[in-house]
């Protein structure tokens, strides 16, 4: 047999013992999947935002008081669902004068609108880990499209942490106060522990 045959056959050999074995071996598991079950959103959780200012720096803070839960579907991720509520009055800049001024009429309304809420209306998988979150969001009584982008960042058997990010146009709430100077948009970067 020429050493040239030999190879050849025992590169087949080769090949179709690995093929067997990874055969045998259990298929590796959707993370989301995984983590199918209820939960709620813990206290730990950061509701980060940002609005850009033209020419550098701009408003960042996040919100103290926040409650919701959300279920994750293990047989079909289409089907699961979050719900949230944060409450405004609890916004945090590090400056009292610019959290009067979110808190007031000309903003949040917290007086008369003391709820913001996001409920999803459709959830697509979009990675092994990732997930786009399409839903309406609600706040100073007027209701919109949503959309958020979320991928799990740890988990463990009873916890799962979700960075969570999307883009929000004040305007349609009638938040639009200081624009141009300040940008319609507004950069939410979260961080959603969830507990069983």
């Amino acid at each position: 047999m020429s050493t040239h045959v030999w190879k050849s056959s025992r590169n087949t050999v080769l090949s179709a013992g690995l093929a067997a074995l990874l055969a045998g071996l259990p298929a590796h598991a959707d993370p989301l999947a995984e983590a199918a079950g209820k939960y709620s959103i813990a206290p730990s959780s950061r509701i980060a935002f940002s609005v850009a200012q033209v020419g550098g720096g701009g408003i960042a803070g996040d919100f103290g008081e926040f409650r919701g839960i959300f279920r994750i579907d293990g047989k079909d991720i289409g089907r699961s669902n979050v719900s949230f509520t944060l409450l405004p009055a609890s916004v945090r800049t590090g400056e009292a004068r610019v959290e009067n001024f979110l808190r007031s009429d000309a903003v949040f309304d917290v007086a008369n609108f003391p709820e913001i809420s996001f409920r999803s209306t459709g959830i697509t998988q979009t990675g092994a880990s990732s997930a786009r979150i399409d839903g309406v969001l609600t706040a100073r009584g007027k209701t919109r499209p949503a959309q958020f982008d979320a991928s799990v960042s740890d988990r463990t058997k009873r916890k799962i942490t979700f960075r969570v990010q999307g883009k929000i146009l004040r305007s349609p709430y009638g938040m639009d106060v200081g624009t141009p100077i300040y940008s319609n948009v507004v950069k939410f970067d979260m961080v959603l522990q969830g507990t069983r």
